[in-house]
């Protein structure tokens, strides 16, 4: 009788605040949860210590973070992981930029999921993404984690072409594993949602919704652009941005748009409500100009909101014909098209193909698919 599979879930520390990242390893524990006969998964997620950020006079800078991230990353939770090695037979990576700690572990018994290529694009195209060379340096080691895990979870097969394009990873170790929707994502109300409280500024207004970090990838710059020709002639429109910490650059943009006094960006929200914030919307706006898989798209879609999104090969396997789409970047595209939308005289695909479609991706397809291939490994 085969005995039950111990799992370690390797997750991001919270300290990260990569909230995205949270949820899929949380998400992954839940579902693991319900094969108690077949598996029993724990997660290893190291608190990041105060080291840098307890020095006076820069404790309080970024940098001083920057720094306690890559005192974890690459020094205190590779000596947790290889002391964990004997509790275990099989380890599970959840974040392709931890891959640096398969060198810590046995990485015959070992997968790292890998959500996009960003991470190490100054290794495999330095031409788009020059950095310093003791980025790289750290770069190529997570890459070189990545390239010897038994296993390669991928989430879209945009994802997999990459990898296989630059030859990170034979195919054979490659499975396929896209991300799910939580329950609270669906058109009725849930509990627990506080969006009511949270949209109380707007005063009733409409809103469009984006839902992301601001690094430069998710093209705020376009967002911002795009919403401001909008306002021309939707004076009472505002927006709603939920995830991003605004650089310098982009809070001179929103000064110069003037749009100050319409831009939103609540703080982090729970499940619930962030559910009611899709809900709510008239669109949501995905600007970026490239993604893993876009789980935005399919939580919105989830909730019954049309979504508009950059034309995206990503984002067309994912979102198919359910979805609106605009050229990157195209801000006259992109105005005309949500404009039309706003207006009525563009009329977003049905409805139920779009629950439907959000239907597709659930977080028990996922843990499944992953419980599978750990139990295929030889132990």
């Amino acid at each position: 009788m085969t005995t039950s599979l111990e799992l370690a879930v390797l997750m991001d520390p919270r300290e990260e605040g990569w909230h995205s990242m949270d949820l899929v390893g949380e998400a992954l524990l839940e579902e693991l949860s319900t094969y108690p006969s077949e598996v029993s998964a724990h997660a290893l997620r190291p608190p990041m210590p105060s080291v840098a950020r307890r020095v006076p006079g820069v404790g309080a800078r970024n940098a001083a973070f920057n720094v306690d991230r890559l005192l974890t990353r690459f020094g205190l939770y590779p000596a947790r992981a290889l002391l964990s090695r004997p509790w275990f037979d099989a380890f599970h990576v959840v974040d392709h930029s931890y891959a640096q700690l398969v060198h810590a572990l046995p990485a015959s018994r070992t997968g790292v999921y890998c959500h996009d290529l960003d991470a190490f694009r100054s290794v495999v195209e330095p031409h788009r993404e020059q950095r310093p060379t003791w980025f790289r340096l750290l770069a190529r080691a997570q890459l070189r984690g990545l390239e010897r895990a038994a296993i390669v979870f991928h989430n879209s097969q945009a994802v997999r072409d990459e990898l296989l394009t630059h030859g990170l990873v034979d195919p054979s170790r490659l499975v396929w594993a896209p991300l799910g929707t939580s329950p609270e994502y669906r058109p009725e109300p849930v509990s627990g949602d506080q969006s009511e409280q949270v949209l109380a500024a707007l005063g009733g207004q409409p809103y469009l919704l984006h839902v992301g970090s601001a690094i430069p990838r998710k093209r705020l710059d376009v967002l911002f652009e795009v919403f401001a020709a909008l306002r021309a002639r939707h004076p009472d429109l505002r927006l709603v941005q939920q995830g991003g910490a605004l650089n310098a650059a982009q809070r001179e943009q929103v000064a110069r748009l003037g749009l100050g006094d319409a831009l939103v960006q609540p703080p982090f929200q729970p499940r619930a409500t962030l559910a009611g914030l899709y809900r709510h919307a008239q669109a949501v706006l995905i600007t970026s100009e490239a993604e893993g898989f876009g789980l935005p798209l399919i939580e919105a879609l989830a909730c019954g909101v049309p979504v508009v999104a950059s034309d995206l090969p990503v984002l067309r396997e994912v979102g198919a014909d359910t979805c609106i789409y605009c050229p990157v970047g195209d801000l006259a595209a992109w105005t005309t098209t949500v404009d039309a939308l706003l207006a009525g005289r563009l009329s977003p695909p049905p409805l139920d193909s779009r629950l439907a479609r959000a239907a597709r991706f659930t977080w028990k397809a996922h843990g499944r698919t992953i419980l599978d291939a750990y139990q295929r490994l030889p132990r």
